[in-house]
């Protein structure tokens, strides 16, 4: 018998639902709300982009041998269950946008057109509006008799328009219009009776798009969007991997199309014509509202009064006499622990900006994975490598949607003699880790960065992430031994005799580290003792960790779970009978891993980069480091019982308790 699993995708779009309620949630601010209502949909668009090929191609093989995939929990009926359950979230979708939010924007002075046509008081502006600016971004495509077929953008939005000749009422033509990305999505009109007035630039285009056509009738005006497949195969490169992942990288965006997203008023021969022209299965066509992409929300006008009071950064006890002080040296005499967003970024900029400016520092490495497109840290690199030290950069290219971006940094790096070593074959780099070697006298001294999250200035704003500073001997030298391995591009077992014992490294020592910490607390069950393990993490999927889980609770240990997204442990079974899971949505992204053994009160408390899903166990390189400090450990079991208790506003609370631990 399998073990009991929830299915991965179901389990996301539950996630995905959660994300939708905060925007159901009246306490959360107004335009907070909007946001929320942003990220649902960019979320739902990478769905179909990455996840919903593999369910397709899944269920395709599964039509002719009907089996049940244990590992994937996959079915014949999965299918119909995801695209069942995105519907009933896309009508609620409507009814939160359109019955909520959408008053309680007119409550405040403010009126978002949405299905409705313009006041004649703006009728003058809007036209004003399309023939002096957006005109110049219009593409009209006739549909029949076209040599040329159309190809949609992934995920651009177009309006399908349907023509009637002024001479022959018989003759239909189809037409599809673009609506330009460059241009803002939605537009501020002139404020009228006191109320300020804004629209999207969909119905602008709408309202005048019978200028483009002037020996024809415009009979209705529909939009639709094209989702194309993401998954690209980046794992197996050869020869220049800089070139080889840009040549991927516009492969993404020729991809076979997962969806036709269409507003549901557009008739159903009309919807049969489309596919047919753009090659769309019937299970591809999803109908939907008037607006698409409504991810752009998150560019939707705010008000400062109508968002999240913004909390000040707390700075970390460093320097609580306002003395001038070195971080490196700090760093030298005791760890120090940074909880994001709580606590200022500054201080992981300084540490890269310190490195580049110390003329004892001789050696900086580290790995990037999402790099900020205005990378501090890079440039911090940059001028390291100019100042005369050995910089050695991992860039991971195949992090999915930012490898251009850390493409076009990996090359001004390069110009400035910045070492890169790039993508291992077949593995991505998830490790957030950097290390700084200086020069003292006859000796080294060495100062470690281990983090949860990515080194990006830009995600750390709402990201929830710990980064520890460390001099320890054994993880610094550790450190060191993992960036000497990643320089070699050789695959994780030819390395055999790297021997991990502080830091936990998937591919050498990470599995079996953790499935031994489990261990241990089933064998103090059975003998009596206090047996615990509190386990926060993005994504739980592994069906190995899974199963130890349940063995564990089947012993008698307490598990609570803090799973963000992701989980295929099912509650409330036999098996999950001592295990407790929370998620939490809230204003920042919760992405910490933190794992709390209790040891029989010995307890050991890590912290680093790595989910337990197969991708990070067994296809990457991840890291996660002890927690030594008493002290240190302590705030990091502080802030699980407060997730763990808390289920109102748990980081409300957290932020209150970071700011008195200062």
């Amino acid at each position: 018998m399998g073990v009991p699993l929830q299915n991965r995708d179901l389990s996301w779009l539950s996630f995905n639902y959660r994300v939708l309620m905060m925007a159901d949630n009246s306490e959360v601010p107004l335009y907070e709300r909007i946001k929320f209502l942003s990220i649902f949909s960019s979320n739902l668009d990478e769905f179909f982009r990455v996840r919903m090929p593999a369910i397709l191609a899944i269920n395709k093989v599964l039509e002719n041998e009907p089996e049940v995939d244990e590992t994937t929990t996959v079915s014949t009926e999965t299918l119909q269950e995801v695209l069942s359950e995105i519907n009933r979230q896309q009508e609620m979708y409507g009814q939160i946008f359109g019955g909520k939010v959408i008053p309680d924007l007119l409550a405040q002075g403010v009126v978002l057109y949405y299905n409705q046509s313009f006041h004649q008081d703006h009728l003058t502006f809007t036209k004003s509006y399309f023939h002096s600016t957006i005109l110049a971004y219009l593409q009209p495509v006739w549909l029949k008799n076209n040599k040329k077929k159309l190809f949609p953008e992934n995920n651009a939005l177009y309006l399908v328009v349907t023509l009637t000749a002024v001479e022959d009422s018989r003759t239909q033509e189809y037409v599809i219009v673009n609506i330009p990305s460059e241009l803002p999505r939605f537009i501020q009109l002139p404020v009228v009776d006191g109320l300020h007035y804004i629209a999207f630039i969909d119905d602008v285009i709408r309202t005048h798009i019978a200028y483009l056509f002037p020996e024809y009738i415009v009979i209705d005006c529909h939009s639709i969007k094209l989702t194309r497949n993401a998954e690209v195969d980046m794992e197996e490169v050869k020869g220049d991997i800089l070139e080889e992942v840009e040549i991927f990288i516009r492969k993404r965006e020729l991809g076979v199309p997962t969806r036709l997203l269409y507003d549901a008023a557009i008739s159903p021969p009309l919807v049969e014509f489309l596919a047919q022209q753009f090659d769309v299965r019937p299970e591809e066509l999803v109908p939907g509202g008037r607006y698409h992409n409504l991810k752009d929300l998150v560019s939707f006008p705010k008000p400062a009064s109508l968002m999240y009071v913004e909390y000040p950064k707390i700075i970390p006890a460093l320097n609580k006499r306002g003395d001038t002080y070195h971080l490196l040296n700090k760093v030298l005499e005791k760890d120090i622990l940074v909880h994001l967003p709580y606590q200022q970024y500054d201080y992981i900029l300084r540490f890269f900006n310190e490195a580049a400016a110390d003329p004892d520092v001789e050696e900086i490495y580290v790995t990037l994975y999402r790099i900020a497109s205005g990378s501090q840290i890079a440039q911090a690199l940059i001028s390291a490598a100019k100042n005369g030290k050995k910089v050695t950069v991992f860039v991971e290219l195949k992090a999915r949607f930012d490898e251009a971006n850390n493409v076009r940094w990996a090359k001004k790096m390069k110009a400035a003699g910045v070492r890169l070593v790039y993508s291992i074959p077949g593995m991505k780099v998830h490790a957030k880790t950097a290390l700084v070697k200086r020069k003292k006298g006859y000796s080294w001294e060495y100062c470690g960065l281990i983090a949860t999250g990515n080194f990006n200035e830009s995600t750390a704003r709402f990201y929830a992430d710990h980064v520890l500073f460390t001099s320890h001997i054994g993880i610094t030298r550790e450190m060191e031994l993992l960036f000497l391995y990643l320089q070699s591009r050789q695959q994780p077992n030819s390395y055999n005799f790297l021997n991990f014992r502080h830091l936990l490294v998937a591919q050498f020592n990470m599995t079996e580290a953790f499935t031994a910490l489990i261990d241990r607390e089933i064998r103090n069950a059975k003998a009596g003792l206090p047996a615990h393990c509190i386990i926060k993490i993005n994504n739980l999927q592994e069906v190995g960790m899974i199963s130890k889980l349940y063995e564990a609770s089947m012993a008698g240990v307490k598990i609570d779970l803090i799973v963000r997204s992701i989980n295929c442990l099912k509650p409330g079974i036999q098996e999950s009978q001592n295990i407790q899971i929370i998620q939490i949505v809230g204003r920042y992204l919760e992405h910490a891993r933190v794992f709390v053994f209790h040891n029989n009160g010995e307890e050991e408390v890590y912290m680093g980069s790595s989910d337990w899903m197969n991708r990070n166990l067994h296809r990457r390189i991840e890291v996660c480091s002890p927690i030594y400090d008493a002290a240190l450990r302590q705030q990091l079991k502080d802030i699980l019982a407060i997730q763990l208790n808390d289920r109102q506003h748990p980081q409300e609370s957290i932020q209150t308790y970071v700011k008195n631990i200062m």
